[in-house]
């Protein structure tokens, strides 16, 4: 039966017989994993036996801990690592003769990396399914990623204002693990006070003379010389590119819904808690540039940001070339980028 990692816990009163773990997110794989020896020990479970298919492993081992008696304790966890997720001929036959016979002291755990459609239409699969939880542990994006972080701040008692979680999700989807440390180290040094989004910057660089805030506050009001002197600042101070991307996605985007026609200006400050002071930057620099430039220039830096994520480029020039973009007189000074 195939149960999501988030749905584990309202599975685990009871214990199947088999828990089949596979997938290519590794926080998610030890969570899981976690999760079933903590309900098995609960629950008599004392003895745990760990094996890993490769060297010189014999599927006779597995049959030979499946069939022996536990000189120290009546029920057993045994659990098998299938690095290839590909048990073979022997070892597919000796899984579906060990679970035609459930023994209601004895659980498997099998793991391994994410399966393929194939391999979940097997026989062995199969076999082991029907008489237990087959949990994918993938790695969420877009929405699902989402879910998760809510989940886990709601976890951790946090407060974060919604920058800050728009920051977080902006910066660790895709790696579960390092968002969930910086989830802890929050709790630890804030506890269930509101985080502004601010104090993350800070985390991430906390020796930047400038930050991410001040540079696109002088972009939205047209300080192209001290924006320019921010941007080398921070890049000469190691700031990650990636902050600086999702400070300049973060005010486009607000830019292209303000200068919409029709837009309820007030309605879309409001929504974005954007303070007065604010409000009239937002409103001069929607005043000074077109509708087209500005989505070019948030097309230019989405291209930037997958360039980054997909190869690992980090275009500091580009990025220097979307900045002097918030000055119109520049869309026709560089034709060759704002087109």
């Amino acid at each position: 039966m195939r149960v999501y990692p988030e749905q584990l816990a309202s599975q685990l009163s009871t214990l199947a017989s088999c828990f089949l773990l596979f997938g290519d997110d590794p926080w998610l794989l030890g969570q899981c994993r976690q999760q079933i020896l903590s309900a098995a020990k609960a629950q008599g479970f004392d003895e745990h036996i760990q094996l890993v298919q490769e060297g010189q492993f014999q599927w006779p081992e597995l049959q030979q801990e499946w069939q022996s008696l536990s000189l120290f304790a009546n029920r057993r966890v045994i659990e098998l690592t299938l690095p290839q997720a590909k048990p073979g001929t022997e070892g597919s036959q000796c899984l579906q003769q060990l679970l035609a016979t459930p023994n209601p002291d004895l659980i498997l755990i099998l793991q391994g990396p994410k399966l393929a459609a194939d391999q979940t239409k097997s026989k062995w699969f199969k076999q082991l399914d029907s008489h237990g939880i087959y949990l994918p542990c993938l790695t969420p994006e877009g929405p699902q990623f989402l879910r998760w972080l809510t989940a886990r701040i709601k976890h951790y008692a946090l407060t974060l204002d919604k920058e800050a979680a728009s920051l977080l999700a902006y910066l660790y989807e895709g790696n579960l693990l390092a968002c969930d440390q910086a989830l802890q180290l929050l709790q630890l040094l804030h506890g269930q006070e509101l985080v502004p989004a601010h104090k993350l910057h800070e985390y991430f660089d906390d020796q930047s003379r400038f930050s991410v805030f001040q540079l696109t506050d002088a972009l939205l009001e047209n300080h192209t010389n001290k924006a320019m002197h921010m941007l080398a600042q921070l890049k000469a101070e190691g700031t990650a590119m990636p902050i600086l991307l999702w400070g300049l996605l973060r005010e486009l985007s607000l830019l292209l819904a303000v200068k919409q026609p029709g837009a309820d200006q007030r309605q879309l400050f409001n929504q974005h808690r954007v303070w007065d002071k604010r409000q009239q930057a937002y409103k001069q620099s929607a005043g000074r540039l077109t509708l087209s430039q500005i989505e070019t220039m948030l097309a230019m830096t989405s291209n930037l940001e997958l360039a980054l994520k997909q190869q690992g480029q980090e275009n500091w020039i580009l990025l220097a070339h979307i900045c002097l973009l918030f000055n119109p007189k520049a869309h026709q000074a560089l034709p060759q980028f704002s087109q």
